[in-house]
């Protein structure tokens, strides 16, 4: 018989890594204006942050959890065209623009795709 294995947990390496890019992203933001590493650097660490903050709490495999974490990202991009953000009357809400964002780009889609590549890299190394 199959002993039931829980789907939470607490995986502090995982926590500690989405800590870390989480700095990373925040400093990004505070400090850095080019045209290179904010807009592009920041979306490839963004989706890695939200997989490791995922994998930190939810104990499920590799592969679910980085495609889940892709659409997830590629579902707030399409809401960015179709500015869900103003069409929630929220326009003028400071957060819910830095959260969601406004702008759709293609580039975003690719640089989430390579965010996700690095951490299946990342991942295949550690088996």
């Amino acid at each position: 018989m199959k002993k039931h294995q829980n789907i939470f947990r607490f995986d502090k390496k995982s926590f500690l890594i989405a800590a870390v890019i989480f700095i990373i992203e925040v400093l990004i933001a505070l400090y850095i204006t080019d045209n290179f590493v904010r807009p592009y650097v920041g979306d490839v660490l963004v989706v890695i942050l939200i997989y490791y903050f995922l994998k930190a709490f939810i104990n499920i495999p590799v592969w679910p959890l980085a495609i889940g974490t892709l659409l997830f990202a590629y579902l707030i991009e399409t809401l960015q065209y179709f500015e869900f953000v103003k069409l929630m009357g929220l326009g003028d809400n400071r957060l819910a623009n830095i959260v969601l964002g406004n702008y759709f780009a293609w580039e975003d889609i690719i640089a989430y795709t390579v965010g996700i590549a690095i951490v299946l890299m990342i991942e295949r190394r550690k088996v």
